[in-house]
């Protein structure tokens, strides 16, 4: 069951990815901590319908920001899931995901 579930997983990163909506940030934060600021940064990026995977630890004041924003989940990299991830239109991943994912995979 686990490699089932792991083969989604990697089926819906794939699609992500050949659909070009994936996209990959240094790091989740925003300055101030506000929703407004991060609506602002997201409509610069054209991120509208999101999903944002962050490294173990979620950065507590961009969580609580995209909290407030419609069409935006933030999980950390153990949330991962095949629902979420092509629940959204884009994929958002943040360095330590990215790195947290490598490792899962090899």
């Amino acid at each position: 069951n686990k490699k089932i579930r792991a083969l989604g997983l990697r089926h819906a990163l794939s699609a992500k990815a050949k659909d070009q909506a994936l996209v990959v940030l240094d790091k989740a934060e925003v300055a101030g901590n506000k929703t407004k600021a991060l609506a602002a940064a997201f409509a610069k990026l054209g991120l509208s319908n999101a999903l944002i995977i962050d490294g173990a630890q979620l950065n507590e004041g961009f969580a609580k920001a995209a909290r407030g924003l419609p069409n935006i989940d933030v999980l950390p990299i153990q949330g991962i899931n095949v629902y979420d991830i092509l629940k959204r239109q884009k994929l958002v991943l943040t360095k330590a995901a990215v790195e947290a994912l490598e490792a899962r995979f090899k």
